[in-house]
């Protein structure tokens, strides 16, 4: 997957496909970071059609990827919301970022950026995984972020937040428009518009990446650029 037309990458390779993100100003990817996810999304689709999938199967997911669009411009609205809560925590210099099957490299991705732009140190983890080792780091007033929208695993991570707010825990959840049982749990929810859980990491992104914007401008760091990252490198 290449974005650059005609970069090296993309004339060495056997096989490319370009994203077509445009240039990415800063030296923190987001758009394309989306753009790599609707092509994999898209790959897998032309491989599960192949293999095991039904035509209507691929027609609703296909439909659903056309309207991801949209639904992103939806949760860019939210910006303002976002900032309010970043507010609140951007003195905190731990965070943890929790989520499960689709969404753990989503967490991955949102912790990268806050450390990336922000300089907050950031962990992204699996909530499966989170009695194994990372509920040691949860302290009273720790921002926690959830990847809690409604799936097939919506329960358990329902449990995750619990077991967190039990010990003092400040609750940041990206939740499902329409879930009101999540305020329950949660102390800030960020919601973003309902699509096939296959595809909710190409929105639940964009709330984190927009965390990591406004901590960033709060704090009063070059968002694109930060420190001791290079554009492109040119060393192993």
């Amino acid at each position: 997957m290449v974005n650059v037309v005609g970069s090296t990458i993309a004339r060495e390779t056997d096989a490319g496909i370009y994203l077509h993100a445009g240039p990415e100003i800063g030296v923190a990817s987001t758009k394309a970071f989306t753009c790599q996810l609707a092509v994999l999304t898209m790959l897998s689709l032309f491989i599960g059609r192949r293999k095991f999938m039904s035509q209507p199967q691929c027609s609703q997911l296909i439909e659903g990827l056309t309207e991801i669009p949209q639904q992103m411009t939806r949760v860019l609205e939210h910006s303002e919301h976002i900032k309010g809560i970043v507010e609140k925590f951007c003195d905190r210099e731990n965070w943890l970022f929790l989520g499960r099957g689709y969404h753990y490299p989503i967490a991955l991705e949102g912790a990268l950026k806050l450390k990336e732009i922000s300089y907050i140190h950031a962990e992204g983890m699996p909530a499966a995984e989170m009695k194994h080792g990372p509920i040691a780091l949860i302290s009273p007033g720790m921002p926690v972020v959830f990847i809690a929208t409604r799936g097939q695993q919506y329960d358990k991570v329902i449990s995750n937040i619990e077991e967190v707010r039990a010990r003092g825990g400040e609750i940041i959840a990206v939740a499902t428009e329409g879930d009101t049982q999540i305020n329950r749990y949660s102390d800030h929810v960020i919601y973003i518009p309902d699509t096939h859980e296959p595809l909710q990491p190409l929105l639940s992104v964009v709330p984190l990446q927009l965390l990591a914007y406004h901590a960033a401008v709060a704090r009063g760091c070059n968002v694109d650029k930060p420190r001791n990252l290079a554009k492109s490198v040119t060393v192993e």
